[in-house]
């Protein structure tokens, strides 16, 4: 078979570059080791930030997200039993919209499906040949049979454990990581919103997070031990800690409900300083992940995706390559300021385990700043939205 680009990996990353190329009029090939319904059916949550929501309205896949997502403009930090809000549309004009990731994955597969997309779910044995040639390959097995995929460009978006990555020679990269000594233990659960908005809690038991994923489902996350199990967690003890942590001295309480589903993750910041390698040229998860605390993931991953299309844009209508060659260096100065930005909010909200008295009233402190602030809070509003990423 052949392509013009051929994709590994079928999530956010993957399929808007696929729909984006197809839009140019690009030819590409997604595969995907998942099936379909595996993709559209894992939960992850999804805060968008005003690039990507206007990135999904231009490409026509925005119809949902706005009839179905939570349109917010702006989110509460709650520590010392109070809470004050970051007015997000106030100090920066935008604004985020809370929809989830396999909820953007619907509407992508929905999108290429409508096209007549080439998508290849459930493939395995996957390799990567000749990407110091202007003819690399990508081999496979699907449906019992060994394929070949000889395309002009290799895009990896097949996460942090895919073939991509790895794919460049340990001698050629520069990864930058840091592993966090905590993890979030999530809940989704049955019941009303207990906020309008989005609750970042710090409290010396340490950090909470309140946010909704439908009216009558929502999701909540409390910093845990990540060697810690769910077995050894009650109903009545997550709510319990989960009230300790982020109910307000004013009366101001979460919302029990029935909780059906139970997780564990773990945190860590990582970076792989080089993005592409000859033909093969890595997006969203392949080369980068970050802390939850600053829901920069899946925004990262699309803006990752805008730099790649006007890149390829510019090789097949101009024959540019200079946006090819400049990719990794374009994306990592947006992907820095993400990860400075998830670092900061993950260091300010979470108990951090060994801090003296001392340091954990410098977190107050940076809390108490950031909310009464005007400059400070604008200064988070900016990154939060993501017009402050370059």
């Amino acid at each position: 078979m052949r392509t013009q680009v051929g994709i590994i990996g079928a999530g956010p990353a993957g399929l808007l570059l696929s729909h984006l190329l197809h839009l140019r009029g690009i030819d590409s090939v997604v595969l995907e080791t998942r099936n379909r319904d595996q993709i559209e059916s894992t939960i992850r949550a999804g805060v968008l930030e005003q690039g990507t929501m206007d990135l999904l309205t231009e490409a026509g896949v925005g119809a949902r997200m706005k009839a179905e997502g939570a349109l917010h403009h702006g989110f509460e930090l709650a520590f010392e039993g109070k809470r004050r809000r970051i007015d997000l549309t106030g100090l920066t004009g935008h604004s985020i919209t809370v929809y989830a990731q396999h909820e953007v994955l619907k509407d992508l597969v929905a999108a290429r499906v409508a096209a007549n997309g080439a998508l290849r779910f459930g493939v395995s044995e996957t390799s990567i040949h000749g990407i110091d040639s202007d003819k690399p390959s990508i081999r496979y097995r699907h449906e019992g049979e060994t394929c070949e995929l000889q395309c002009d460009f290799v895009i990896g978006c097949d996460g942090s454990q895919g073939v991509s990555r790895a794919s460049i020679p340990q001698a050629l990269r520069k990864d930058y990581e840091r592993v966090y000594p905590f993890g979030w233990f999530g809940i989704l659960c049955e019941g009303p919103p207990s906020s309008d908005e989005l609750i970042y809690a710090r409290h010396e038991r340490g950090f909470a997070l309140v946010s909704t994923r439908s009216p009558n489902v929502q999701r909540m996350y409390f910093q845990c031990d990540p060697k810690d199990s769910v077995e050894n967690w009650s109903d009545d003890c997550i709510w319990a800690e989960l009230h300790a942590r982020v109910d307000s001295h004013d009366g101001q309480r979460i919302v029990d409900g029935k909780i059906f589903q139970k997780n564990i993750v773990g945190m860590r910041s990582f970076v792989s300083a080089t993005m592409q390698h000859g033909r093969l040229f890595l997006a969203g998860d392949a080369a980068h992940i970050v802390p939850p605390t600053g829901a920069k993931g899946l925004n990262l991953a699309v803006a990752d995706v805008r730099v790649l299309t006007q890149a390829l844009n510019a090789f097949y209508v101009e024959n540019r390559t200079d946006l090819l060659d400049s990719y990794s260096e374009t994306a990592l100065k947006r992907i820095w300021r993400a990860e400075h930005f998830s670092y900061w909010m993950t260091s300010m909200m979470h108990r951090i385990e060994g801090a003296s008295p001392f340091e954990q009233q410098l977190q107050v402190a940076e809390l108490e700043y950031v909310t009464t602030s005007r400059a400070a809070a604008t200064a988070m509003a900016e990154n939060y939205v993501g017009v402050a990423a370059v």
